[in-house]
């Protein structure tokens, strides 16, 4: 099986071309250039990179989000232009859903979490089951502090893995650092090592923000399960802000308004 994976969330797009779960080649967006220029002349460099012709591709997988409007609506686009066209089946998958199978699987949760601008990030929360990821609760667009509490609420007492393509938005964070002071105390008291349940992990993993390859791999598990996706229902995933955030921001300013 070929596939063509895109993701034109945000400015560190990507394009792959996989052969089952193997990547051929990935042609990376490190210019300036807006999708609507970039996309198709690189679709062509990474095909010719691979050896293969277009009408040699079986499947296409798309991010649908979440990301910038333009980008995504740009990839999504595409796509579905492709499927009128030749008539081939298409998956799209969630972006963080792609990054949450890179975190090495230590703990029973995954939180995954990328860069929204105006110091908030996308995240999701995933419960691991056999091979596959069941999320928790809906994808979000929040600050990082917040993120970090209802995740931890959330997993319900599981342990957490945390991977991101920007770690340091929630790790540079005080609430992070007294996490961390937390955890350190509690694996102190009871004199155990760091996979116990309660243990909300120590580190953010690193993932790399060209995330076709991780796209394609998902969008491949996937289509060997027939899972398509409508190329008239696939859509871009615009999250809102959560409800978490917003109890979050109602807290932080009841305290402020006491303490002052």
């Amino acid at each position: 099986m070929n596939l063509l994976a895109l993701d034109t969330c945000d400015a560190r797009g990507s394009v792959s071309v996989l052969r089952n779960a193997e990547v051929l080649q990935t042609v990376r967006h490190d210019t300036s250039d807006d999708y609507s220029i970039w996309l198709l002349p690189a679709i062509g460099h990474v095909l010719e990179a691979a050896g293969l012709a277009f009408d040699e591709i079986d499947v296409y997988v798309a991010a649908s989000g979440p990301g910038s409007f333009t980008g995504v609506r740009v990839g999504l686009t595409t796509v579905k232009a492709w499927a009128e066209v030749t008539g081939k089946p298409v998956v799209g998958v969630s972006r963080l859903e792609a990054l949450a199978t890179l975190a090495a699987p230590v703990s029973e949760c995954v939180a995954a979490f990328t860069n929204a601008q105006r110091k908030q990030i996308f995240g999701a929360l995933y419960r691991r089951n056999s091979e596959r990821l069941q999320r928790i609760g809906e994808e979000a667009v929040i600050a990082p502090e917040a993120f970090l509490a209802w995740a931890v609420e959330n997993s319900s007492g599981a342990g957490v893995d945390w991977v991101s393509t920007d770690p340091e938005l929630l790790t540079e964070t005080e609430a992070w650092a007294a996490r961390q002071k937390e955890d350190a105390a509690r694996l102190v008291n009871n004199a155990v090592r760091a996979r116990t349940p309660q243990h909300q992990g120590t580190k953010v993993q690193s993932a790399s923000p060209f995330l076709s390859p991780a796209i394609g791999n998902l969008g491949y598990r996937f289509a060997t399960l027939k899972q398509f996706t409508d190329p008239l229902r696939l859509d871009a995933n615009y999250v809102r802000r959560s409800d978490a955030e917003v109890s979050w921001i109602d807290r932080q300013e009841r305290a402020s308004k006491t303490a002052g």
